[in-house]
């Protein structure tokens, strides 16, 4: 098979797997546990703790485990706005139109629980302006939540011009507000330092790096106001309770230590390896559009609109050609759903109900890249004419 769907999984790395396998074995205990083996665990979760912060550039207590970066998004947002609002700082909340349907569908919960959400635009490249965040800035505005990489289309958002956007209106006015980014989609390809970025939080997932899945981080600036998603035990720091994943959590300390390590290289390889697909595809198939941004962008992510395709029938023709990719549409009740991102560029419906997406990941090579535009064409052509590929 040919993986290019990394954007939404990637392989275990060895890293990750060695360090996991003890504790699903031997070393089994539960880390609050005051006998041995539970102090075995809790070493490990420390350990992994101070690991992952090294490499965000965080203080160990600032960083919490969670169960993948759905919980991580969830409990940034719910967390911080509930906690905002109950000491009267206020109730608006900025995020964008484009972000994953984790921080979208968490947004819409706040609105239902009476917060006033501002959802900003972005231009035609999937970039949102800093001008146009700051402007919306008020008052009564207590978090924002901008994705750092958007996972359909790879553009990097300016995440660090909208943290000084915050930081001026904050001298200037007075009042705190607060920033979170979903930064899913970045490690392995650009680098993390949340100091650098000057978020509050920010959220990660473990098996989009070469961890297991189900599991997550969420950075959690100290001081910053904060009601815990998950009610129980007093874990993570009275931050979220439930017994820890204990092989989860090494396993994805090490894949974000390989991950965070040798980074220009790899994204300058697999971003040679993009550009020719991207070439290859604009050479060979007449029509075939682009979609994001070709400088601000992940060197990974490929999106491309097929006129006159439905993705997800081109997307079951690949696959029975032995190449994994993935659509850029829904189909919900036998209605085509077209990506709310591209809706959003302002790519037409035509174009955005044919958009597919190849992520490609540091395993992936330039004989791949080949074997796939000698079969694109072929099956993109059956499609336009038929109306399916088969």
């Amino acid at each position: 098979m040919i993986y290019l769907d990394h954007a939404a999984t990637t392989p275990l790395r060895r890293e990750a797997r060695e360090a996991m396998l003890p504790f699903l074995d031997g070393r089994f205990g539960n880390p609050s546990g005051l006998y041995e083996v539970g102090r075995d665990a809790q070493q490990a979760v420390d350990e992994a703790r101070r690991a992952v912060a090294g490499r965000l550039g965080a203080r160990p207590a600032e960083v919490i485990f969670t169960s993948g970066g759905t919980e991580s998004i969830n409990a940034a947002l719910l967390g911080i706005a509930y906690a905002m609002r109950r000491a009267g700082a206020g109730d608006h909340v900025i995020t964008t139109a484009i972000e994953h349907h984790a921080g979208l569908h968490t947004a819409q919960a706040l609105e239902e629980l009476g917060f006033d959400v501002t959802y900003l635009g972005c231009d035609g490249h999937g970039r949102v302006d800093p001008a146009e965040f700051e402007a919306a800035l008020r008052q009564e505005t207590v978090l924002a939540s901008v994705m750092l990489a958007n996972n359909e289309v790879g553009t990097i958002q300016p995440v660090r011009e909208i943290g000084e956007a915050i930081a001026r209106y904050a001298a200037k006015q007075g009042h705190r507000v607060l920033l979170h980014s979903d930064a899913v989609q970045a490690p392995g390809w650009v680098g993390l330092d949340v100091n650098e970025l000057g978020v509050d939080a920010l959220s990660l997932s473990g098996h989009k790096f070469g961890g297991p899945k189900g599991t997550g981080v969420l950075f959690l600036r100290r001081g910053t106001p904060f009601r815990p998603l998950i009610q129980g035990g007093g874990q993570e720091m009275q931050k979220r309770a439930g017994t820890e994943n204990v092989a989860g959590i090494v396993g994805t300390a090490a894949a974000l230590r390989v991950a965070s390590s040798g980074i220009p290289e790899r994204a300058d390889r697999v971003r040679r390896l993009r550009e020719q697909l991207r070439e290859g595809v604009q050479a060979r198939i007449p029509g075939a559009q682009v979609n994001g941004c070709r400088v601000n962008c992940l060197p990974n992510n490929l999106n491309v609109s097929f006129e006159g395709v439905e993705s997800d029938v081109l997307v079951a023709a690949l696959d029975r050609q032995g190449i994994a990719a993935s659509s850029g549409s829904a189909c919900s009740n036998s209605t085509w759903e077209p990506s709310h991102v591209l809706m959003a560029m302002g790519v037409p419906i035509r174009r955005a109900v044919g958009s597919v997406r190849f992520s490609l990941g540091e395993g992936t090579t330039a004989e791949e890249i080949e074997r796939v535009l000698e079969v694109l064409p072929a099956e993109v052509a059956r499609a336009t004419t038929t109306g399916t590929a088969v």
